[in-house]
């Protein structure tokens, strides 16, 4: 419950430094004319990834590795789905400039 308590006051007192983040983020993708959907995609990525290690750690402190590992995974398989429309837009492209 420690363990908790600890990660979630520490990850309160930077919520304000991710927003910073996440705000110079937009404006450099605007500046470079990036679709924001691109970029809303790969912090929710980040995110999945942020969270999945979370609850991956605390219940490895809590004995229960075997849990662990299926949270990891489950991560893993959501930043896959989250990235197949990236990964869709950079395979049309590649084969849009490959003349025919």
């Amino acid at each position: 419950m420690l363990v908790l308590f600890v990660s979630i006051s520490i990850f309160l007192f930077l919520v304000e430094e991710i927003n910073e983040i996440i705000h110079m983020l937009d404006k450099i993708a605007a500046t470079a004319n990036i679709n924001t959907m691109y970029v809303e995609t790969i912090l929710k990525i980040i995110g999945i990834s942020y969270i999945a290690e979370f609850g991956s750690q605390i219940t490895k402190d809590a004995g229960q590795g075997a849990v662990a590992a299926k949270i990891e995974m489950a991560g893993k398989i959501l930043i896959l789905v989250m990235a197949i429309p990236i990964l869709t837009v950079i395979i049309e492209t590649v084969i849009s400039l490959i003349p025919s």
